[in-house]
């Protein structure tokens, strides 16, 4: 059994409008499915991908009226975003620096050229060479030209203060690979470590620094709320009982609609998700379209006015 990859990364945002503004205008990114929060439908849930809502391409983020994050270990510190060559680097840099997007320097971590930036909440990012690996699905609707448009998500960073029970649910219960390490950046002494899924690469790889003198982290806008796994459809219910037979607490069997998951939380309180690459976000609307009006799984549709009037216009 093996996990394919990253399938979707999910943060908090507390302005709705202003993150769908750098999203989809300074990212260029394709806003692919308006919906709601299904547990707490108060609270949009965005979600910007690809153009073709590929699994593994996309960001998504909770809406709620909270307080920034507090910044520490026991969380998911850094989300990377792949573009195809150092070009688009340069390119992305002078764009980042024209919109006064708070960014750093593009720099060689682990062997791959790297930009380090923020968007308006402090929800840090770095743009990342996967060196045109894999398949790429631009969107004929973003400013950004195809040739430099995000491509997809990985690697994702944790920071955890001890890497032992860490790793042992990384490689015993979910089958990754310890490939290597290198110096954390920023924190000379601490290591991170590379853990690999599947095929490998930076759309398949896990990056866990070890940072035992940080504080714990507290939540809220600008940080992480989970990191979703790709797996199969069919290979879904031999997660579950895995997870079960192990004894994982986890949440056992939810269907998203647009995709079936498992919600369990490694020995750090950090929050992982199982999710399935089917049925996708074209279930209930047309690609062409996907993303232009606030879609609702069929259970909640009876309530669309409540819903509706109760979320800030985009």
């Amino acid at each position: 059994m093996q996990l394919t990859g990253i399938h979707h990364l999910t943060a908090v945002t507390a302005d709705a409008p202003g993150n769908h503004a750098f999203y989809t205008r300074t990212l260029g990114m394709r806003l692919v499915k308006k919906t709601v929060n299904q547990d707490d439908v108060s609270a949009y849930h965005l979600f910007y991908a690809d153009g073709l809502a590929s699994p593994g391409s996309d960001i998504t983020f909770f809406d709620w009226p909270v307080e920034r994050e507090r910044r520490g270990t026991h969380s998911i510190s850094g989300t990377g975003l792949r573009v195809a060559g150092e070009a688009s680097l340069v390119w992305w840099k002078e764009r980042l620096a024209a919109a006064g997007v708070t960014h750093g320097d593009i720099v060689l971590r682990d062997g791959r050229a790297t930009l380090d930036l923020e968007d308006h909440e402090g929800q840090r990012l770095s743009l990342i060479d996967d060196g045109g690996a894999g398949d790429a699905h631009a969107w004929a609707g973003s400013p950004v030209p195809a040739a430099h448009q995000i491509r997809g998500l990985g690697p994702i960073t944790l920071s955890v203060p001890d890497l032992g029970p860490t790793d042992a649910v990384l490689t015993a219960l979910m089958n990754m690979r310890k490939e290597r390490d290198y110096e954390t950046p920023g924190n000379p002494g601490s290591r991170t470590h590379v853990y690999a899924m599947g095929p490998g690469g930076a759309a398949a790889e896990l990056h866990v620094a070890v940072e035992p003198g940080k504080p714990i982290a507290g939540p809220g806008a600008g940080g992480v709320h989970h990191v979703a796994f790709r797996v199969p459809d069919e290979a879904y219910q031999d997660w579950a009982e895995r997870l079960r037979r192990m004894r994982v607490p986890s949440s056992g069997p939810v269907d998203r609609y647009y995709f079936r998951s498992l919600y369990f939380r490694e020995p750090n309180g950090i929050l992982f998700e199982i999710a399935t690459d089917g049925p996708g976000f074209a279930v209930d609307e047309p690609l062409e379209v996907l993303g232009e009006r606030l879609a609702l799984p069929p259970f909640l549709e009876p309530r669309r006015a409540e819903i509706e009037a109760g979320l800030t216009p985009l």
